[in-house]
């Protein structure tokens, strides 16, 4: 079985590892591919059949789509891949031709192995790059040659709002997958806690993926620009043992932030505090680590603002970091300048895809 996974652009590696960990830990044979086809924000797996014995002693076949659906912390989707191909020159084709070749394609292809002719159906496409075909256009392209196949084997049953399976149609440049996507119509970084939302918080996804660069090991950790609490609730939620703080200006959003640490069952665990984090060192001593998304763009509302709101916070993250920072923004200047200042050294610099933008991202110590 091929997996086809979709995540964050940028956090292609991270991904693979917490895929080879959840494999191995079923004792699967399997092999893991970042950017499959060159394609970013994608890892494919290839994964041979996982079993398991349940409650009276017999073995089970486990469905590991959804052992990863369940598990997977950094993952969107999870999507049984059908078929690929790369469909060269079809960004510059003219639409009925580069919709001629998607409908040959996928006509050519078994989609009758994936689901019976009981159950109902529906496309979700994605498009990505220079086309002059739309999503829409794919979807129903897509859903015509699946449609037309399966009445070879009976009567297809079309369901665009609630359907039994759903087939996974993404044109990214000129690289083409369909799969059945075993996620469904929510991405898996829409976490069901949520229910206080900061307006320009952080996706699940990405929060973990800035814990997994900050290696926390059982130390203190605080978020000083907490916001609805992403970050400490997600790193509460893997069972960390450590004291975990979240730091917040706003009193309305660092109370969504304790709505989602109850929704979320770790309201216990979190340690939520009022406060200014330009002035951090007068809520903590000391601090082993030190995970946030920091204001820029929207959040800040004037960008002039931002030089001197890093340079006064740096200035206190130096008097109470023990260990590691990970922070991320889109104001590469500004951060690096503060970082400088401040006597921190970057260990680490990578560009993640977050709301329609490249974020940078800094590990200091």
């Amino acid at each position: 079985m091929r997996l086809l996974l979709t995540t964050s652009k940028g956090m292609e590696d991270l991904a693979k590892a917490e895929l080879e960990g959840l494999l191995s830990s079923i004792g699967v044979p399997f092999r893991v591919e970042e950017k499959p086809l060159g394609v970013e924000g994608r890892v494919l797996a290839e994964v041979d059949k996982a079993f398991y014995t349940d409650e009276k002693g017999r073995k089970r076949e486990l469905s590991v789509s959804t052992y990863l659906n369940e598990r997977s912390r950094l993952l969107h989707r999870v999507i049984v891949e059908i078929a690929s191909e790369r469909f060269e020159g079809i960004g510059e084709e003219e639409p009925e031709r580069a919709l001629r070749r998607i409908e040959d394609f996928v006509a050519s292809l078994p989609v009758e192995r994936y689901i019976k002719t009981s159950e109902s159906f529906a496309v979700r496409s994605f498009r990505k790059g220079e086309h002059r075909i739309t999503s829409i256009d794919i979807s129903k392209t897509v859903g015509k040659a699946i449609f037309e196949r399966l009445e070879r084997f009976g009567t297809p049953r079309v369901n665009l709002d609630h359907p039994t399976v759903i087939f996974r149609a993404e044109l990214v440049g000129d690289v083409f997958f369909l799969g059945i996507d075993t996620t469904g119509d929510s991405s898996l970084h829409k976490r069901p806690w949520r229910v206080y939302d900061h307006p320009a918080h952080l996706k699940a996804s990405i929060a973990n993926a800035l814990i997994e660069l900050a290696k926390p090991d059982g130390g203190s950790f605080i978020d000083p620009f907490c916001g609805s609490g992403t970050i400490p609730i997600e790193l509460a939620l893997r069972g960390y043992d450590g004291r975990i703080i979240g730091l917040e200006k706003y009193r309305k959003h660092l109370r969504g932030a304790e709505m989602n640490a109850l929704s979320a069952g770790v309201l216990e665990r979190i340690e939520f505090i009022l406060g200014d984090a330009t002035r951090l060192s007068e809520y903590v001593e000391s601090v082993d680590f030190a995970v946030s998304n920091l204001p820029y763009g929207l959040k800040i509302g004037r960008k002039s603002m931002i030089p001197g709101l890093y340079r006064d916070f740096f200035a206190e993250l130096a008097k109470v970091l023990e260990k590691r920072g990970v922070f991320i923004t889109t104001e590469k200047r500004a951060i690096e300048k503060a970082i400088d200042e401040n006597g921190f050294d970057i260990k680490h610099h990578r560009l993640i895809g977050h709301g329609g933008l490249m974020v940078h991202t800094y590990v200091i110590e």
